[in-house]
């Protein structure tokens, strides 16, 4: 098994799920630092920007949370 497969394999399986929705809430302080300046700044354009990245990292955490449940009901359908 190939270096890539093996990384490919780890993607899919809870641990690299779990690291994948750390990594995700991780950029999530970032864009709450972006928020909050846009607001002592007043920039309206740069609040939108943290608005939809906050959306993008809301949406990418449930679409783990749901692979992370599939891959949970894949366990008890296997054991």
């Amino acid at each position: 098994m190939s270096a890539f497969q093996k990384a490919k394999g780890f993607k899919k399986s809870k641990p690299g799920t779990y690291l994948s929705i750390a990594t995700s809430l991780f950029g999530a302080v970032s864009v709450i630092k972006q928020a909050k300046k846009a607001r002592l700044e007043n920039d309206k354009l740069q609040l939108a920007d943290a608005v939809v990245s906050a959306a993008a990292i809301a949406t990418g955490v449930a679409l783990l949370v749901r692979e992370l449940k599939r891959l949970g009901d894949d366990d008890v359908l296997a054991g």
